[in-house]
């Protein structure tokens, strides 16, 4: 009985000290390091598209925003969004992207031609696709934050693809990069290779 008693005392104690830890739990898992960026929102990601918007968004005349100049909107296919999390550890692709070139840097021959050598890729913290939009939003250290906001005509975007892209506008939006707003920025469609 003494014995019982003694384990009684310990046990209680110890029971209320783990409730107590259980309710003071750190968000971040014990093996994360302190300075991890917070995982985005739950809602920050959204595919909604009916339509295949796959392939690359480019102006058909130049975008600039200082010494960069506006590449090309990414969009991916339906596979590639449900494959991706938003919270991966993979730090050079994402189902939507932005990318930039430095016009100050040199040219370099690719196997898709010449172009800048330099170049910002952004990726995502939070998009938006639908089959009459593209919102995104990201940071890249040389533009600070990037917003785009892009209207979807699917009747000239249909025309495009029968065609395997064309001049034709198919978007119509608001890019912001380096503290600077651009609006009435068109892009036209271009599969890619």
């Amino acid at each position: 009985m003494r014995t019982a008693m003694g384990l009684a005392r310990i046990a209680l104690p110890l029971a209320l000290v783990l409730a107590a830890a259980a309710c003071n739990r750190p968000e971040q898992p014990a093996d994360a390091p302190a300075d991890a960026p917070a995982a985005p929102a739950a809602n920050a990601f959204s595919y909604a598209s009916t339509a295949d918007l796959s392939g690359f968004y480019l102006p058909p005349e130049e975008v600039r925003i200082g010494k960069w100049s506006f590449d090309h909107i990414f969009v991916g296919q339906a596979a590639e969004f449900q494959a991706w999390k938003g919270a991966e550890t993979e730090t050079t692709f994402a189902p939507v992207m932005i990318e930039f070139s430095d016009t100050t840097s040199p040219m370099v021959e690719s196997e898709m031609g010449e172009s800048r050598s330099i170049k910002a890729r952004v990726l995502p913290t939070r998009y938006v696709v639908s089959d009459d939009k593209i919102e995104f939003e990201g940071t890249a250290p040389e533009l600070g934050a990037v917003r785009f906001e892009g209207r979807i005509d699917q009747g000239a975007l249909a025309t495009s693809r029968r065609n395997l892209g064309d001049e034709g506008v198919v978007v119509i939006g608001t890019l912001t990069a380096a503290g600077q707003t651009l609006r009435d920025v068109k892009l036209r469609w271009w599969m890619g290779d």
